[in-house]
This record gives C-alpha cells, sequence and structure tokens, in this order.
C-alpha cells in the first residue's frame, strides 16, 4: 500500500519565505518577453508602487540577490572612504563586499547581539574625515537585531550632510513602514516580506543619491547610470526577471492598499510570538529584536530544528556562522495566518518535552493567541 503523508511542510524561515498561491498562478502564467509594451505596463506599475513604499525619488531593479544591490550599491556610492556596522553576518557582508573592490573601508565591529551606537559613529566619522558614506543593516537578519536606524541616519547627516547612508531593509521592507527621511540607498529583495522567490534585488535612491550615479557609477552589469536611464523608459539594461516581477505586480494587486494592515498584523505576530516564547522559559535574543522575526537562544538548537523538521513538519532557521547552533530563528515575514503561527508554537513546545528540556502545558499556544488577539497597536 503506498504512503499517504497527510501533512505538509511549514516554511517559517527568515526568507525565504512561503509564496501564496495567488502570487504563484501569476508567475505561472505564459513566460512574456521583457521588450514588449505589455511587460513596460507592468515594469511601470511595479515601479510606482515601490517608489511609493520606499518613499524614494526613484526605485532601480536587478536580476540578482540582495547581495547584488548591496555591491552596486558601494561600487557606485563609496568612493574615499566608506564606513560599515558590523553586527551579523550581513553587516560583515558590506566589509568583504569593499574590501573585494578595493574600496577604502573603515568597520565598527559589535557583539552580534548588539546595535549600533552613536558614539562609536561620531568617533568613527571624527577620525576619518574622508568618508563619504555608511553602510548597515536597518535588520541584521543573521541574529535578528534592529539597529536604530532612523536615529543613526539623521545623526549622521547632521555632521555631514554629505554622506551617502546606505541601509539594507532586505528583512524591513514590507514589514513596516521605513522612514528614509535621510536615507540615500535603500535596499530590498524579492525573497523575503514580498513572498517571492529569490533573484530580484531593488535600490531605493534619493535624488541626491540618483543625480550622482548617473554621472559616477562603475561597473558593467551592476552599473546605475545604465539602470536609471533604461528603467525610466520602464525597461531594463539587460535581461529582465520577468516572472518575478509579473509576482510583485501580483504582491501589490493584493496587499498594495492595505500595506499597514500588513504591518499592523506582522507587529503583533512578532510581539505576541515573543511573549510566547517567555512563557515557555526560552531566552529571546539579541538585546533589541527586529519585528521581522523572533528569535530564542538554545544549545539544543540543532536538535530542536531537526525534529520540528522530521516530526512536526515544520523548518524554523538556524543561527548563521558563529551563531549556527545557538539559536533558533522564527519568521514573521509576509503572509503569516494565525493558526499557522500558533501550531508552529504549540509544536515547539511539544517539541521541547520530546527532547527532554521541559514538559509539555500548551502555555505558548495559549500565551500566543492570548496576546495576538488582545495587543491594541492602534
Amino acid at each position: 500500500m503506498a504512503f499517504l503523508d497527510f501533512s505538509s511542510t511549514l516554511l517559517f524561515t527568515p526568507g525565504p519565505t512561503p509564496t501564496p498561491e495567488s502570487l504563484r498562478l501569476a508567475m505561472a502564467q505564459p513566460t512574456m518577453h521583457h521588450r514588449t509594451k505589455e511587460f513596460e505596463a507592468i515594469f511601470g506599475s511595479v515601479k510606482a508602487s515601490l517608489k511609493a513604499m520606499c518613499g524614494m525619488e526613484t526605485v532601480v531593479m536587478l536580476t540578482s540577490s540582495g547581495t547584488g544591490a548591496m555591491q552596486a550599491a558601494l561600487n557606485t556610492f563609496s568612493k574615499k572612504g566608506l564606513l560599515t556596522i558590523n553586527s551579523g553576518k550581513f553587516g560583515e557582508r558590506f566589509s568583504l563586499i569593499a574590501k573585494a573592490f578595493n574600496i577604502p573601508h573603515i568597520e565598527i565591529t559589535n557583539e552580534w547581539d548588539t546595535p549600533a551606537s552613536l558614539s562609536s559613529i561620531k568617533e568613527a566619522l571624527d577620525m576619518y574625515p574622508d568618508i563619504d558614506s555608511i553602510s548597515f543593516q536597518i535588520c541584521e537578519s543573521s541574529g535578528g537585531l534592529e539597529h536604530p536606524y532612523k536615529e543613526i541616519a539623521a545623526f549622521v547627516k547632521n555632521i555631514n550632510k554629505n554622506i551617502f547612508v546606505i541601509a539594507d531593509a532586505i528583512t524591513a521592507l514590507g514589514v513596516e513602514k521605513i522612514d528614509t527621511t535621510n536615507i540615500d540607498v535603500l535596499i530590498g529583495g524579492s525573497q523575503k516580506a514580498f513572498m517571492l522567490p529569490p533573484g530580484l534585488a531593488l535600490l531605493g535612491l534619493s535624488k541626491k543619491a540618483k543625480n550622482f550615479a548617473l554621472t559616477n557609477s562603475r561597473g558593467y552589469y551592476f552599473n546605475l547610470a545604465k539602470e536609471i536611464k533604461s528603467q525610466d523608459d520602464n525597461t531594463t539594461a539587460f535581461t529582465a526577471a520577468t516572472s518575478l516581477i509579473v509576482g510583485l505586480k501580483a504582491y501589490f494587486d493584493t496587499y498594495g492598499e492595505s500595506l499597514e494592515s500588513v504591518y499592523h498584523h506582522t507587529l503583533k505576530i512578532s510581539k505576541a510570538t515573543k511573549k510566547a516564547l517567555q512563557a515557555i522559559d526560552l531566552e529571546l535574543y539579541p538585546k533589541v529584536s527586529a519585528n521581522c522575526m523572533s528569535v530564542f537562544k538554545s544549545d539544543d538548537a540543532n536538535e530542536i530544528i531537526k525534529l520540528l523538521a522530521k516530526k512536526y513538519k515544520i523548518i524554523l532557521a538556524n543561527g548563521q556562522d558563529r551563531l549556527k547552533g545557538k539559536i533558533c530563528r522564527i519568521n514573521h515575514m509576509g503572509y503569516v495566518p494565525v493558526n499557522e503561527a500558533s501550531f508552529v508554537l504549540n509544536a515547539l513546545e511539544l517539541a521541547l518535552q520530546d527532547l527532554g528540556i521541559r514538559k509539555f502545558e500548551g502555555k505558548a499556544n495559549k500565551v500566543f493567541l492570548e496576546n495576538y488577539y488582545s495587543l491594541d497597536m492602534d
């Protein structure tokens, strides 16, 4: 007799996130050529929606992962000196990109559970007056850390308005409304809150950044001057990720007019999950946590993740690099149904019992639901 599997796997990793059926169906339509009026209309619609979401003068889309957009940003805006903030794997990546392209750079290195401090930024800017750009993550997704991005951006601009502020918002865009008042470059990616497969990156540019890029871009494929000129005409310098852009249009058609509700729901899911984790004696990580995910510390992280996947068909994310085997990450980005989030927490508490860590009491599920439905975020 054939084995029947009556359960489906729940993907609760902070990227890639699950793709809803409506977006999958949109991308399953016959392939569209990228040099047609039909696609140009879709491209223009998506570009307008992204500009409104980002609150930026210009948005450029690239066929790449988010790292491609990070590389494009540094190659364009970091000439004399880059200041990077390393509080995790992706903050470190900015420094590695700078090193690969021989961009002069200074790195502020923090513990991976510690956000950037304004005093350390001031000290670096005072010591290195040639710094012309600063890069950091809004959310450092390797550990779920949130940097005080608004304060950092305003602080830097108050010291020197000519410094380009480059913010990696890959795990923040679509999670919350981002204040881009003092941000010159905002980086996003398709596989997070947009709920699409990987392969599409974007850069929101301030007016100052756009004008600078038009005359100071370098490189060939990630040349922002080429892309700005092409995308102003609703086309691309190179082959566009047509299916992903069609999927992004479907995202905005579905959620575009309800983004405030999406942000509200994500915040409630995040707060309720963190309360639930604390209720079953799990220690939250890091010191200042972002809304895009909830993270808890455990020396049994590898076993918890393995058991949840094998027995309960739930995929959580491990820590990265030095955090691997020490933390578990639970995603809140995209469309996360309340009942699925509740099930994940219930299964987590059962897994802790299976591993002999604590007795199952049904507290996680109870506390999550009580908090989600009682939290008033208005």
